[in-house]
Parts: structure tokens; C-alpha cells; sequence
């Protein structure tokens, strides 16, 4: 458990001793992996959501909870209103990201990959289709195609009538629509392109991934400005795949890929000399990889040293 987790686990508290348990902290961890994945999909990024449920906690054991109807709407509702408020701000300190910015990657736990809607709206290709979201628009489809919550209870959490959120609803349906994959991919796709890649890597024979690049592939590598990493995004076939190799060469028999389950879609964990490098994950359309991501940014990697747990 990461620093930020142990913060908010602990500020939830354990139960106080002697058997009695806490009503306001018991709804608080019954519904956290929920707060999570919430916070988690509107920001993109573990630690911010982390944040996220710290100053949810904080106000959250300030209510009245006999005033409280449903003790989960209104944990969404306070954790949504900040995810909203970090957006923002996230929004202004990306504009000085270095380099392409990336979703934190998650190590995530298998009944995730079963979930094939929950796995869709985390993976890394999802994820950022929503960045082209504003802050609202994110928020609001999020919690109704998502998590399937009422047109009501999404106003009170974003501050807007119900129809303007049915407006803004309808509105971000339709930019999603027209920018995720048309055709539903089968993990067993994407496990294929993930092999041919890893096969790259382990032997150097570069022509198994050739055959599952799209021609027009995009590769994107997220440094953070720590790590080396491409300033901007890689286009087509030939050059990603020299780039690859370049790689390859660079770092040479040190290298090792561990498949793993990253935001419940098949994914590599690459190590050099053993210690966690990075991160490869895809978006695969019509059998091709037509997306490459690459995460290097060591921030952003601490969660692929243990499983996530999340849930709708």
C-alpha cells in the first residue's frame, strides 16, 4: 500500500476498539473501491484519486447520517464534486506535462477483466477519449454510462439542473462515440498483438510486430520528463516499429516483459535488470494495434507492483 492509500485507510481509521464499529466508517469502506474507480476514472491518475477519497473521508465524517438517505449517492456525490475540483486543476498543470501524457497505469485484479463495461470504461484507450472531455461533460458520463447513477443524483453532484445534464450527457455519448473503437475486441486480440510484441522484445526479430501494426499506428511514451521517452507521438508502422528496435538495441538483453492484466485489459510489465522500467499497453482494432502506449514516468508506476481492486 502506497503512502497515499495508507493515509486514507488510516484516516478512515480502523474501527474503534472494542468491537463497536463506526456506521460513518463502515458505509466509508464498504463503498471505497466504488469512490476509487469514480475518482480514478475522471482524473486518470491513482494518486489523485487517492486524494480524492482522503478529502472525501474528511467530509464525509462531518454529516449527519441520520440525514442521509442512501449513504452511497451521497459518497459519490461528495467524491465526484472532488474529483471535479482536481480536474480542473489537473487541467492546467497537464499544459506543462513534458512530453505525451499517459493515464496512470493499474496492475488490476481479474474479476476486472470479467467485467467487460468496467474494463472498456478503465482501459488506457477509454481513458483518454475522456481527456478530450471538459471537466462536466467527464463527470457527468462517467457516473450515467458508467455507473448507471440517476439523471437527479448526477445534478446534485455536478451543481446543474437534470436537464442540462441530460443535454451534456447526450453531447459527451456522442464524442465518445465517434472517437472510441467501433468493434468490440476480444481479450484473446489483444493477448495476440501483446505476444508478437513481447516475442519483438525477447528475440529482436521485429516482423511478428510489423504484422500487427495497423499501417497508420500511433505510439505514445510517457517519460514525465524523468525517464527517456519520445517528445511526441510516433506515426505509422515502420517508424514505430524503429523505434521499437532502437529501444531494443539501447538496452539489450537487460530487458524482460512480464504479461500482466493493466486496467483490466492484457498488458506487459517491462523490467530492465529486474526493477520495473515501465508499462506497454494497446488499442486493438480489426485484429491491428492501432494505439501504443508506453508509461516510463516512475510516478506513475507504483501501482503495477500490486493489484487494484475496483468496482462499479
Amino acid at each position: 500500500m502506497d503512502e497515499r492509500s495508507e493515509r486514507t485507510a488510516g484516516t478512515a481509521g480502523a474501527f474503534a476498539g472494542g468491537g463497536r464499529t463506526d456506521p460513518a466508517t463502515e458505509a466509508f469502506v464498504t463503498h471505497r473501491n466504488l469512490l476509487f474507480t469514480v475518482a480514478y476514472e475522471m482524473l486518470g491518475s491513482a494518486a489523485d484519486a487517492e486524494d480524492v477519497l482522503q478529502e472525501t473521508w474528511l467530509r464525509w465524517s462531518g454529516v449527519d447520517l441520520d440525514t442521509v438517505e442512501d449513504r452511497r449517492a451521497y459518497l459519490v456525490r461528495i467524491a465526484t464534486r472532488q474529483a471535479l475540483t482536481r480536474l480542473r486543476t489537473l487541467g492546467r498543470r497537464r499544459e506543462s506535462y513534458v512530453g505525451p501524457w499517459l493515464p496512470e497505469p493499474l496492475l488490476t485484479t481479474p474479476d476486472v477483466a470479467e467485467d467487460v463495461e468496467l474494463a472498456d470504461s478503465v482501459s488506457m484507450a477509454m481513458l483518454l477519449v475522456l481527456e478530450t472531455l471538459a471537466p462536466a461533460e467527464r463527470a457527468v458520463f462517467v457516473l450515467r454510462e458508467v455507473f448507471d447513477v440517476g439523471y437527479d443524483e448526477i445534478a446534485d453532484a455536478v451543481g446543474k439542473s437534470p436537464a442540462a445534464v441530460r443535454q451534456i450527457a447526450h453531447r459527451a455519448r456522442a464524442h465518445v462515440a465517434a472517437r472510441r473503437p467501433r468493434d468490440v475486441v476480444s481479450a484473446a486480440e489483444t493477448r495476440d498483438a501483446l505476444q508478437a510484441f513481447q516475442r519483438a522484445v525477447e528475440t529482436g526479430e521485429l516482423q511478428s510486430l510489423l504484422d500487427v501494426l495497423a499501417p497508420d499506428v500511433v505510439a505514445l511514451s510517457d517519460g514525465g520528463g524523468v525517464k527517456r521517452a519520445v517528445p511526441r507521438p510516433v506515426v505509422g508502422a515502420g517508424k514505430v516499429a524503429r523505434l521499437l528496435a532502437a529501444g531494443l538495441h539501447r538496452f539489450g538483453a537487460e530487458v524482460s516483459v512480464e504479461p500482466v492484466q493493466v486496467n483490466g485489459c492484457p498488458g506487459l510489465l517491462m523490467r530492465i535488470d529486474g526493477e520495473i522500467d515501465g508499462v506497454v499497453a494497446m488499442r486493438v482494432e480489426g485484429g491491428l494495434v492501432t494505439e501504443l502506449y508506453f508509461v516510463r514516468n516512475p510516478d506513475k508506476l507504483s501501482r503495477v507492483e500490486r493489484e487494484t481492486a475496483l468496482s462499479r
